[in-house]
């Protein structure tokens, strides 16, 4: 540990660079609340007494207000975060809405958003998910990086990026699901280190953090003011230096006691976001779930709070040392509450269950001892096999696989065709400034497909939710909207509690020739 006064970089005059570049957006999200609420929380540069949200079902016509008094704000943040929750909202349904004030008061223009789905609406459901996505453009992925960026994950000039991509098809999706890691502002220092920002002085480094941090939001309001943006956390939402940085030249290895108050302990994301977590039973934006059309989603946390006598890595006495505190005083609050929520879960409306958190447990990676979540393993794994959950995503190693269903280190002999185990997809290859990572060769023997940095293909995944029985993953590359992966998971089930049927589909089958039969793209090792 070094102490803050004696940490400098270098001392440069180019702060206000960064500071001149935050907030060219009011940063405006949206987040499920029920099928009858929405969250609308968008940033300003001073404290609102009453945060507003005209809205009305016809873009001409915002008839409807909702107000609040949340205008939060922490040390070293430049903006103050406001919330409001719209209700009384019509399940699937669209509305025209207006945040007041905003940043950039030339927008006018109404914004948008569609209410989640009612349980057991057995209309297909199509969702987007991310993880470890981080800020595009000069302060991070980009078409330049430094020598330690392998050259093919950096983007071509005119390339797409994953934000981009996300917008330009924002038609084709729900909501998008985020689990963790989440502008990779704490990288501030490695990018200075390695020469890719300028540099600054350690004291002021919190100034270049929330300037990353505002760059990232900025940039996803293109998604993100029309799409709910459900998130989870992840590491890198810890603290501004997250893992440690080494500046080799200098012999100085940094860690999180040079961060300043609030951006430690997970603040800038406890403040940023308001997830459904009270209307689901969780704890905060770390552990909620939520129903939409034939689906229920549960979001976990696998930073902290793992109980049963399990230190999460990113609490205090964690195994990576970032101190934070656990959310909930109650002694294993987290399995307790996800347990009561599987067991609660209504399958004849919403058969299929997903679940997400950002630490893989099954993943051919080559830094396994430090990238798998063995304690996430012991914690979650028999409840996710219990109450059958039909999938688990995960992110956290910059990579792509697709597993075999699996539990307890066993493949399912059935495969993706009614398997009895949970089915294993790890995509955290959206892209941030340090590339991809690599895949252990050859890998797992559960390994069904996979993409690492050797192949610099960026990606999100696509699920469809197509009827009760049959569930289509997709790996979709940045950089031209296609899928490079697809496979299709079949349940044997009836479902009676879907409201509706679909022309051309049979809601309720026992057989997998229904127009979704597994395809599996070829892999190329």
């Amino acid at each position: 540990m070094r102490s803050l006064s004696l940490l400098v970089v270098a001392i440069a005059p180019a702060v206000n660079a960064f500071i001149d570049r935050v907030n060219h957006t009011s940063q405006i999200r949206l987040a499920f609340h029920g099928n009858d609420g929405m969250m609308v929380s968008w940033n300003t540069f001073d404290r609102v007494d009453k945060p507003t949200v005209r809205w009305g079902l016809t873009e001409g016509n915002l008839n409807e207000t909702s107000q609040s008094t949340i205008s939060v704000t922490y040390p070293t943040s430049t903006t103050y975060n406001n919330h409001v929750l719209v209700t009384g909202l019509k399940p699937g349904t669209t509305y025209f809405y207006q945040p007041s004030p905003l940043v950039n008061t030339a927008n006018k223009k109404p914004f948008n958003f569609t209410t989640s789905r009612e349980a057991g609406d057995a209309r297909p459901l199509t969702i987007a998910y991310v993880a470890d996505l981080g800020t595009m453009g000069a302060r991070g992925l980009t078409t330049n990086a430094s020598s330690s960026v392998a050259p093919n994950n950096i983007l071509k000039p005119g390339e797409q990026n994953t934000i981009e991509s996300l917008a330009a098809v924002q038609s084709g999706y729900d909501f998008l699901w985020h689990s963790g890691d989440i502008a990779y502002a704490d990288y501030w220092l490695k990018e200075e280190i390695q020469g890719f920002l300028e540099n600054t002085t350690i004291a002021d480094g919190y100034k270049v953090y929330e300037a990353i941090l505002n760059d990232f939001y900025d940039e996803m309001m293109s998604v993100t003011a029309y799409k709910p943006w459900m998130v989870g956390p992840g590491n890198h939402e810890a603290n501004c230096d997250n893992g440690g940085t080494t500046d080799k030249t200098k012999n100085i290895t940094y860690d999180v006691s040079i961060c300043m108050p609030g951006q430690t302990n997970f603040t800038g994301y406890k403040n940023h976001f308001r997830m459904p977590s009270d209307v689901s039973g969780g704890t905060g934006n770390f552990w909620y779930s939520w129903d939409s059309g034939l689906a229920h989603f549960i979001q976990i946390d696998t930073e902290t709070d793992l109980g049963h006598g399990f230190i999460g890595n990113d609490e205090i006495g964690g195994i990576e040392g970032e101190g934070a505190s656990p959310v909930n005083a109650t002694m294993n609050a987290q399995t307790a509450w996800l347990e009561a929520d599987l067991a609660a879960v209504d399958r004849s409306k919403t058969p299929w269950v997903i679940v997400a958190g950002h630490r893989p447990w099954y993943l051919s990676h080559k830094n396994d001892s430090g990238t798998i979540c063995w304690t996430c393993k012991d914690v979650f794994e028999p409840l996710l096999t219990k109450y059958n959950v039909d999938l688990v995503l995960s992110g956290h190693a910059h990579v792509y696989e697709r597993q075999n269903p699996l539990a307890f280190e066993k493949q399912d002999p059935n495969g993706l065709n009614n398997p009895s185990f949970p089915w294993y997809i790890t995509n955290g290859a959206a892209g941030h400034y340090d590339g991809l990572d690599s895949l252990d060769s050859p890998r797992k023997p559960y390994s069904k497909f996979g993409l690492d940095t050797k192949d610099g293909v960026y990606g999100w995944s696509r699920l469809t939710f197509h009827n009760c029985t049959h569930l289509t993953h997709e790996y979709i590359a940045s950089n031209n909207n296609t899928a490079v992966d697809a496979a299709t998971l079949f349940k044997a089930r009836t479902c009676a509690g879907v409201n509706g049927t679909i022309p051309g589909q049979n809601t309720n089958s026992t057989s997998p020739r229904d127009g979704y039969r597994s395809t599996e793209f070829v892999d190329d090792e």
